[in-house]
């Protein structure tokens, strides 16, 4: 029997109507991501009636020049493709807003425009700020529009703000930007977004695992033997993206982020409901359990970097790290990382946990492998093959999302033999339509004021813990573990894999 007292701990908030006003507007990922993805949701009627959107940014452009453009690029990347109706009905909402960042006016100007939208509605309503921007410029945002009164709450009427990765480069970073969203909006309608975690495959961690009784009672160290977490590209630093990455680097850019939130969701406890905060609570005991590669030692045990050098991709010739566009000759930052993590819990504790993530990787493809122990081989083991390795769920997060299970099988005839198969679910054939986009989730969950998908300040900070005293032991140390090379188009260096070997495992191939 149901029980009715739990309905309020799953039930889903209806996503209200407000406006959306998105900082750096004119830049890629409003174009690429933010528009088409409003606008999908309006195709699909989950966008709430109402909402209003402004672009706030510093070129000069007028209302009809900035939704040419959008249109221009929603023509080529919605994915539910362009009606031309729908979109003149979209765009009516769609207006632009010039200002500097920094430009104190710009902002009292943005808050008489939402004041007469406001007015339009009938009275006050509610706004979500979207900063989209180079984070250089996050402080400044955050600071003007507290100073313009934009971030205060209106009893019944809500203000949040979304702020885009990175959160900080470091942990002293990561700490000041929170200290600042916090001293502008409150924690509770803070949304630092992780567009992995929109990923419908990933949601689908908690109820693979919760949902059905065939995983949970299996999902510990009596049963897992490793861990793998991929994330391969197969792409360099086209598009100009060289400045910026090798600032960053694999570890940084990828890792404290994305790929630790995976690991997170696979790794907690069941939590106590499914508030935003029950969940997160959980995630957070994960992360506060990482070991700590805290020496030189330990991370040139644990933990491997390596630049590809030029290759082929594709069957396309490509250059090296350090030949690439923007990219300083003698950079000493990382396109490829594997890192060992080990958690110490009691449901873990002995379970390695291996992330890999490169740049010019043989494809793109994004995916958590769950391997299990081999069953005793006391009957099998005098056959002449063996027994072929045992059962894995793959979960895959990208291009194909999807989950598959691979288990042995006797091979049809007469003879002995076993071979693996896989029993395989996609997405896209399974429920007849292809996933929504990571952002148009993310997007009417923020309307909604559900923060399950995003990140809280203390997630972010426990990660960044862990990450710094790696990125520490390579630029600070007296010793740094040595910097390894690939050639482009492999699987990584040869370091990645003595790293699994040493525990007797392998990396899955994709």
């Amino acid at each position: 029997m149901k029980n009715p007292l739990r309905k309020d701990l799953v039930s889903r908030s209806r996503p209200e109507a407000c406006t959306v006003v998105i900082f750096g507007a004119t830049g890629d990922l409003t174009h690429r991501k933010l528009i088409p993805a409003l606008y999908n949701l309006q195709i699909e009627g989950a966008l709430p009636a109402g909402v209003k959107i402004i672009g706030f940014a510093r070129r000069d452009k007028s209302n009809e020049v900035f939704r040419e453009g959008l249109e221009d690029l929603n023509k080529q990347v919605s994915r539910n493709g362009h009606d031309q109706e729908v979109w003149s009905e979209f765009a009516e909402n769609v207006e632009y807003h010039m200002s500097e960042f920094t430009d104190a006016d710009g902002y009292k100007r943005l808050a008489d425009r939402l004041d007469a939208i406001d007015a339009e509605r009938g009275g006050k309503g509610n706004r979500l700020f979207y900063i989209a921007s180079a984070p250089s410029f996050f402080d400044d945002i955050l600071d003007q529009l507290k100073a313009a009164g934009l971030s205060d709450n209106t009893e019944g009427y809500w203000s949040r703000v979304i702020v885009e990765k990175p959160f900080g480069t470091d942990l002293p970073t990561a700490q000041h930007l929170n200290q600042v969203v916090n001293r502008t909006f409150q924690e509770s309608d803070t949304y630092r977004i992780d567009h992995y975690l929109g990923k419908e495959t990933a949601q689908n961690i908690m109820v693979l695992r919760f949902a059905n009784a065939i995983f949970e009672p299996l999902w510990n160290n009596n049963y897992i033997e490793q861990v793998q977490i991929t994330c391969a590209e197969n792409l360099g630093m086209e598009g100009g993206r060289g400045g910026y990455y090798d600032q960053a680097g694999a570890l940084r850019d990828m890792v404290q982020n994305h790929l630790l939130q995976l690991l997170s969701l696979v790794a907690m406890e069941p939590p106590t409901d499914l508030s935003a905060d029950g969940v997160r609570d959980e995630k957070v005991k994960v992360l506060r359990s990482m070991r700590q590669w805290d020496t030189p030692e330990l991370v040139a045990e644990n933990v491997v970097r390596g630049q590809y050098v030029a290759g082929h991709v594709d069957g396309k010739e490509v250059v090296g790290y350090r030949e690439e566009d923007r990219v300083d000759p003698e950079s000493k930052t990382e396109t490829y990382v594997a890192v060992k993590v080990m958690l110490d819990t009691w449901r873990w504790s002995g379970v390695p946990f291996y992330i890999r993530v490169g740049k010019q990787l043989p494809k793109k493809a994004t995916e958590i492998s769950i391997h299990f122990k081999n069953p005793p081989s006391v009957l099998f083991n005098a056959l002449s093959d063996g027994v072929p390795g045992g059962n894995v769920l793959v979960i895959r997060i990208q291009p194909d999302e999807g989950i598959s299970l691979r288990m042995v099988s006797k091979i049809p005839g007469a003879s002995l033999r076993l071979e693996p198969v896989k029993m395989d679910f996609k997405y896209s054939s399974s429920f007849g339509k292809a996933s929504p986009e990571a952002y148009e989730r993310l997007l009417i969950d923020s309307m909604a004021g559900d923060a399950t998908l995003f990140a809280r300040r203390d997630e972010v900070e426990e990660a960044w813990k862990f990450i710094d005293h790696i990125e520490n032991a390579w630029h600070q140390s007296k010793t740094p573990p040595k910097m390894t090379e690939f050639v482009a188009g492999t699987w990584g260096p040869k370091e990645a894999d003595d790293l699994l070997a040493a525990a007797g495992h392998q990396w899955r191939r994709l």
